[in-house]
Protein backbone atom coordinates (compact mmCIF):
# COMPACT_ATOMS: atom_id res chain seq x y z
CA UNK A 1 0.00 0.00 0.00
CA UNK A 2 1.43 3.40 -0.93
CA UNK A 3 2.08 6.04 1.74
CA UNK A 4 -0.63 8.47 0.62
CA UNK A 5 -3.32 5.79 0.65
CA UNK A 6 -2.11 4.51 4.05
CA UNK A 7 -2.20 8.06 5.41
CA UNK A 8 -5.75 8.61 4.09
CA UNK A 9 -6.93 5.34 5.64
CA UNK A 10 -5.28 6.30 8.93
CA UNK A 11 -6.89 9.74 8.99
CA UNK A 12 -10.30 8.32 8.07
CA UNK A 13 -10.07 5.66 10.78
CA UNK A 14 -9.07 8.28 13.35
CA UNK A 15 -11.90 10.62 12.33
CA UNK A 16 -14.56 7.88 12.36
CA UNK A 17 -13.48 6.35 15.68
CA UNK A 18 -13.22 9.76 17.36
CA UNK A 19 -16.63 10.81 16.02
CA UNK A 20 -18.24 7.61 17.34
CA UNK A 21 -16.69 8.19 20.76
CA UNK A 22 -17.81 11.83 20.82
CA UNK A 23 -21.37 10.69 20.07
CA UNK A 24 -21.24 8.06 22.86
CA UNK A 25 -19.54 10.28 25.45
CA UNK A 26 -22.58 12.29 26.61
CA UNK A 27 -24.53 9.05 27.17
CA UNK A 28 -21.75 7.81 29.46
CA UNK A 29 -21.38 11.02 31.49
CA UNK A 30 -24.97 12.21 31.86
CA UNK A 31 -26.06 9.51 34.29
CA UNK A 32 -26.62 9.50 38.00
CA UNK A 33 -24.49 10.17 39.95
CA UNK A 34 -23.28 12.81 37.51
CA UNK A 35 -20.44 14.06 39.74
CA UNK A 36 -18.91 10.58 39.92
CA UNK A 37 -18.79 10.21 36.14
CA UNK A 38 -17.20 13.62 35.68
CA UNK A 39 -14.56 12.64 38.23
CA UNK A 40 -13.98 9.32 36.42
CA UNK A 41 -13.61 11.20 33.14
CA UNK A 42 -11.10 13.68 34.59
CA UNK A 43 -9.07 11.02 36.42
CA UNK A 44 -8.84 8.99 33.21
CA UNK A 45 -7.65 12.01 31.20
CA UNK A 46 -4.97 12.86 33.75
CA UNK A 47 -3.75 9.29 34.19
CA UNK A 48 -3.71 8.34 30.54
CA UNK A 49 -2.11 11.54 29.27
CA UNK A 50 0.64 11.24 31.92
CA UNK A 51 1.30 7.61 30.96
CA UNK A 52 1.25 8.48 27.26
CA UNK A 53 3.66 11.40 27.71
CA UNK A 54 6.05 9.13 29.56
CA UNK A 55 5.91 6.33 26.95
CA UNK A 56 6.36 8.78 24.05
CA UNK A 57 9.21 10.62 25.78
CA UNK A 58 11.01 7.31 26.43
CA UNK A 59 10.58 6.31 22.78
CA UNK A 60 8.25 3.33 23.20
CA UNK A 61 5.38 4.88 21.22
CA UNK A 62 5.20 7.33 18.36
CA UNK A 63 2.12 8.85 16.78
CA UNK A 64 2.74 9.95 13.20
CA UNK A 65 -0.81 11.17 12.64
CA UNK A 66 -2.17 13.26 15.49
CA UNK A 67 -3.85 16.61 16.06
CA UNK A 68 -1.46 19.53 16.61
CA UNK A 69 1.69 17.58 15.66
CA UNK A 70 4.01 20.56 16.23
CA UNK A 71 2.70 21.19 19.75
CA UNK A 72 1.86 17.73 21.11
CA UNK A 73 3.56 14.36 20.91
CA UNK A 74 0.68 12.46 22.56
CA UNK A 75 -2.45 11.14 20.86
CA UNK A 76 -5.12 13.63 21.90
CA UNK A 77 -8.23 11.74 20.68
CA UNK A 78 -7.22 8.57 22.52
CA UNK A 79 -6.02 10.29 25.71
CA UNK A 80 -8.92 12.74 26.02
CA UNK A 81 -11.87 10.97 24.37
CA UNK A 82 -11.46 7.26 23.56
CA UNK A 83 -9.73 5.96 26.70
CA UNK A 84 -11.89 8.03 29.09
CA UNK A 85 -14.98 6.61 27.36
CA UNK A 86 -13.69 3.06 27.90
CA UNK A 87 -13.02 3.84 31.55
CA UNK A 88 -16.45 5.43 32.05
CA UNK A 89 -18.26 2.38 30.71
CA UNK A 90 -15.99 0.01 32.69
CA UNK A 91 -16.67 1.95 35.91
CA UNK A 92 -20.40 2.00 35.26
CA UNK A 93 -20.50 -1.73 34.55
CA UNK A 94 -18.46 -2.56 37.65
CA UNK A 95 -20.15 -0.07 39.98
CA UNK A 96 -21.39 -2.78 42.38
CA UNK A 97 -19.04 -5.62 41.41
CA UNK A 98 -16.92 -7.75 43.69
CA UNK A 99 -13.13 -7.71 43.24
CA UNK A 100 -13.29 -10.88 41.12
CA UNK A 101 -16.05 -9.27 39.04
CA UNK A 102 -13.87 -6.19 38.55
CA UNK A 103 -11.09 -8.42 37.26
CA UNK A 104 -13.14 -10.47 34.80
CA UNK A 105 -15.15 -7.51 33.51
CA UNK A 106 -11.96 -5.77 32.42
CA UNK A 107 -11.35 -8.14 29.51
CA UNK A 108 -14.32 -7.14 27.29
CA UNK A 109 -12.85 -3.61 27.33
CA UNK A 110 -9.15 -4.37 27.03
CA UNK A 111 -9.14 -7.17 24.44
CA UNK A 112 -10.96 -5.23 21.66
CA UNK A 113 -8.82 -2.16 22.37
CA UNK A 114 -5.60 -4.17 22.09
CA UNK A 115 -6.80 -5.82 18.86
CA UNK A 116 -7.63 -2.41 17.34
CA UNK A 117 -4.31 -0.96 18.49
CA UNK A 118 -2.40 -3.94 17.07
CA UNK A 119 -4.11 -3.55 13.69
CA UNK A 120 -3.48 0.21 13.79
CA UNK A 121 0.22 -0.36 14.57
CA UNK A 122 0.60 -2.80 11.68
CA UNK A 123 -1.68 -1.31 9.01
CA UNK A 124 -1.82 2.45 9.64
CA UNK A 125 0.38 5.41 10.52
CA UNK A 126 -1.59 6.16 13.68
CA UNK A 127 0.80 4.46 16.11
CA UNK A 128 4.29 3.05 15.89
CA UNK A 129 5.60 0.64 18.49
CA UNK A 130 9.32 0.98 19.22
CA UNK A 131 11.99 -0.35 21.57
CA UNK A 132 10.34 -3.78 21.90
CA UNK A 133 6.82 -2.53 22.62
CA UNK A 134 4.17 -5.01 21.48
CA UNK A 135 0.52 -5.95 21.96
CA UNK A 136 1.11 -7.52 25.36
CA UNK A 137 2.69 -4.32 26.69
CA UNK A 138 -0.45 -2.48 25.57
CA UNK A 139 -2.61 -5.16 27.17
CA UNK A 140 -0.78 -5.00 30.51
CA UNK A 141 -0.67 -1.19 30.55
CA UNK A 142 -4.40 -0.91 29.78
CA UNK A 143 -5.26 -3.40 32.53
CA UNK A 144 -3.06 -1.55 35.03
CA UNK A 145 -4.49 1.86 34.09
CA UNK A 146 -8.10 0.62 34.28
CA UNK A 147 -7.54 -1.07 37.65
CA UNK A 148 -5.64 1.91 39.05
CA UNK A 149 -8.27 4.44 37.93
CA UNK A 150 -11.06 2.15 39.15
CA UNK A 151 -9.27 1.95 42.51
CA UNK A 152 -9.00 5.74 42.73
CA UNK A 153 -12.69 6.10 41.96
CA UNK A 154 -13.55 3.39 44.50
CA UNK A 155 -11.53 5.24 47.12
CA UNK A 156 -13.30 8.51 46.30
CA UNK A 157 -16.67 6.74 46.67
CA UNK A 158 -15.62 5.37 50.08
CA UNK A 159 -14.48 8.81 51.24
CA UNK A 160 -17.70 10.45 49.99
CA UNK A 161 -20.03 7.77 51.40
CA UNK A 162 -23.04 9.42 52.95
CA UNK A 163 -22.79 12.61 50.91
CA UNK A 164 -25.12 13.39 48.05
CA UNK A 165 -23.98 13.60 44.47
CA UNK A 166 -25.52 16.08 42.07
CA UNK A 167 -28.82 14.60 40.96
Amino acid sequence: MNKKRKSNISKSFLLISTTICLILLPFAIVKRPFKDWVIVYLVSIIGNSMADRYLVSKGYLKYKIRPFPKKLKIHLPFDYIQYPLILLYYNQWTLNSSPIGLFFKIFPFVIPQVIIETIAAKKTDLITWKRGWSWYHSFISLVIKLVLCRGIIGLIRIINRGTLSIK
